[in-house]
């Protein structure tokens, strides 16, 4: 069975060139060439990527996130399709709840570090301009990121007797979006032994290379949560090196 463009060559080849019915099937046929043209032009767009480091520490390229702060995002556009066409990117970062974005950038691609608690949205806008000629584009969906209010709990002792088990001390796990963190330890004469600026750190007991005797010691934690919040921590903490799990559980 023919197919439409094959029924009219065939009447083209039969018909009199000098006929009106050759002359709109030449007509229709000029028209749906230029039609099936314009259908198969490639227009620009962009296919934009949301990249960050995940909390076991893999890169990880999502449409949202929901974790702890401080977090490092990388935003791209990758555009398709520009030809001719002259791109203007606009990014629009913006808290839930509110209209107006707290942060545009104009770059193709862009990083940003959220250091607050809330959500957030993070849009593409994009002006593909040529001559007189304008193609806008926008995502379908905007990028969605959700940080925790903070936490951070501090425990009382440790046994650094290298047996792989509690042998450093530091905060305890399922601490939450701290953005700011700094520890010391001092001796009970106030000599700090040790410092520290993360909270996935820690103390393994030594000073200046040698292990410090057994016994109480003072910590100092000055912290920030991306809520706002500030953590003063001021407590005694023991070191317990002799420990062992058949002889009990320090805590």
């Amino acid at each position: 069975m023919l197919g439409y463009e094959e029924e009219r060559k065939a009447l083209l080849f039969i018909l009199p060139l000098h006929s009106m019915l050759h002359r709109i099937l030449l007509f229709m046929g000029l028209l749906w060439g230029s039609c099936g043209a314009l259908w198969a032009q490639d227009y620009p767009t962009a296919n934009p990527q949301m990249t960050f480091i995940n909390e076991d520490g893999n890169e990880t390229t999502d449409t949202q996130y929901d974790g702890s702060a401080p977090l490092a995002v990388t935003f791209t556009a990758n555009p398709e399709n520009v030809g001719n066409y002259t791109p203007l990117y606009e990014w629009r970062f913006t808290r839930m709840g509110e209209s107006k974005p707290f942060l545009v950038r104009n770059d193709e691609n862009t990083q940003y570090t959220f250091t607050q608690s809330g959500s957030f949205s993070v849009e593409l806008f994009i002006s593909f301009v040529q001559g007189t000629d304008t193609l806008d584009y926008a995502m379908d969906e905007a990028f969605v990121l959700t940080f925790s209010e903070s936490k951070l709990e501090v425990p009382n002792a440790f046994t650094p007797n290298g047996d792989g088990i509690n042998d450093v001390f530091r905060v305890k796990e399922g601490y939450k979006s701290i953005v700011s963190f700094n520890a010391s330890v001092f001796s009970r004469w106030g000599k700090k032994l040790y410092e520290w600026n993360d909270p996935a750190g820690g103390w393994d007991g030594k000073s200046g290379g040698r292990n410090v005797p057994d016994g109480a010691y003072y910590l100092h934690i000055e912290a920030r949560g991306a809520d706002g919040r500030k953590y003063h921590i001021k407590k005694v903490i023991n070191l317990l090196r002799g420990f062992t799990e058949s002889t009990g559980s320090a805590q």
